[in-house]
């Protein structure tokens, strides 16, 4: 575990603003923008006062102990009160225990909008005030692929020794991913791939924290006071499979489907199961419904709960818990999660892991970094993965991959000026 000092006599202060417009054109510059957007809504930061990096089975404790030592310090002034407000920090934890990376950011300035509500966050006492000037988005121009440490071949191959051996009975469902690797002319600005990814996708949370730029549909957990929340996804389908050709088509096909109402109630259930302990009560629906993205559409269960009234546990301790769902480790975790290590050969960094916001209460969200490219100069590591059981298909479950994989690509491929939507309408 590694922190950076805390600088003597900091101060915080969030006040009310007039209406900022859109909140991605506050981002100063391509320095590490911090983002946590649905709709339009959400916070935004940028500068860094201090900073978490864990590894470890520990992580999520560790990082939870060092925010509550850190807030502690501050001399705090919140006048708006609302989620978001006062200190808050930006996460990002690496899907696996032995991985590198985890990290708490807390930006140096937050400006935030919910409900009509926007605000600024600054810290002071040790520099100068948050003024600052936006300099030009920087768009990514041409792009070649070329393949990651997992290849596609690999891929296919890994789908279907995993799917044998849960024919065995070893396990019941493992996620398994692979990469692809994007070079650019020039480096890389993560905010203009987190704008075209919130055009495409207003309705999942675009992110950014630390380099991993993405937009995830799925909500890990939510804390807010003494409720806890939480979006399970598993169950996939897009245009043409099996023959559906319009989006209605596709829902139908999802919910009729033996093998992805399996695949999804072991995720549920994985999730209830973890959570409920933690919970004063839980409720879990038992039909699931439909997300319908841009490029696929997917089964989903939003789990509500109520935390006990003394020492509920925050949220970073909740992540801790639920981390990582069957929807994407598997079930039984630890067999899936070592099956995971050994048939994908690679480092998923924070890929698949928590990724959102805390702030000084232990309230938050969470989502599940999805559809996500870490950026290193001119280079994006792109990954998507999917929900292996025994009846999956190898070259399905590549296409299927494939599907995901064209959120962040064609989000990378924009063309300044040209509207992505081409006169379509944008199902979120």
């Amino acid at each position: 575990m590694t922190t950076a000092p805390l600088p003597a006599g900091l101060g915080v202060r969030t006040r009310l603003v007039e209406e900022p417009g859109r909140l991605l054109d506050l981002l100063p510059d391509a320095q590490n923008p911090l983002c946590w957007l649905r709709e339009g809504e959400g916070v935004v930061g940028w500068g860094e006062v201090a900073r978490f990096t864990g590894v470890g089975a520990s992580r999520f404790a560790d990082a939870d102990a060092w925010w509550r030592r850190f807030v502690a310090k501050l001399d705090v002034t919140d006048e708006v009160g609302v989620p978001g407000t006062g200190p808050l920090a930006f996460a990002s934890f690496t899907f696996a225990d032995d991985s590198p990376g985890s990290v708490l950011v807390v930006p140096r300035v937050v400006v935030g909008r919910r409900g009509g509500v926007c605000w600024i966050t600054e810290f002071s006492g040790d520099g100068p005030s948050a003024v600052w000037s936006v300099s030009p988005v920087q768009p990514s121009g041409p792009i070649r692929y070329s393949d990651g440490e997992m290849t596609v071949a690999g891929y296919r191959s890994a789908v279907a020794e995993a799917a044998r051996r849960m024919s065995r009975g070893e396990l019941a469902k493992a996620a398994l991913a692979h990469d692809l690797l994007a070079v650019a002319e020039r480096p890389l600005d993560g905010r203009f791939l987190l704008a075209g990814l919130a055009r495409r996708y207003p309705t999942c949370w675009s992110f950014a924290v630390d380099g991993l730029v993405g937009a995830t549909p799925e909500l890990l957990v939510r804390r807010s006071g003494g409720t806890v929340s939480a979006r399970v996804l598993a169950g996939t389908s897009w245009l043409g499979e099996g023959g559906a050709a319009d989006a209605e088509g596709v829902a139908q096909q999802l919910l009729a489907s033996a093998k992805d109402r399996h695949e999804h109630a072991l995720a549920v259930d994985s999730l209830a199961d973890s959570l409920r302990p933690l919970c004063a009560s839980l409720e879990v629906p038992e039909v699931p419904s439909v997300v319908e993205l841009r490029n696929v559409s997917h089964l989903a269960t939003d789990v509500r709960g109520t935390l006990p009234a003394e020492s509920p546990a925050s949220l970073l301790l909740l992540a801790e818990a639920v981390h990582p769902t069957a929807a994407v480790g598997g079930t039984p975790r630890e067999a899936a999660v070592a099956l995971i290590a050994e048939l994908e050969s690679m480092d998923r960094g924070r890929y698949a892991g928590p990724v959102g916001w805390v702030d000084a209460e232990g309230d938050g969200e969470l989502g599940v970094a999805l559809r996500c490219a870490q950026l290193d100069g001119r280079y994006a590591r792109l990954y998507a993965g999917c929900g292996i059981v025994a009846e999956s298909d190898p070259d399905t479950e590549v296409r299927e991959a494939a599907a995901k994989l064209l959120a962040v690509r064609e989000a990378l491929e924009d063309e300044p000026g040209v509207d992505p939507e081409d006169g379509r309408e944008d199902r979120g």
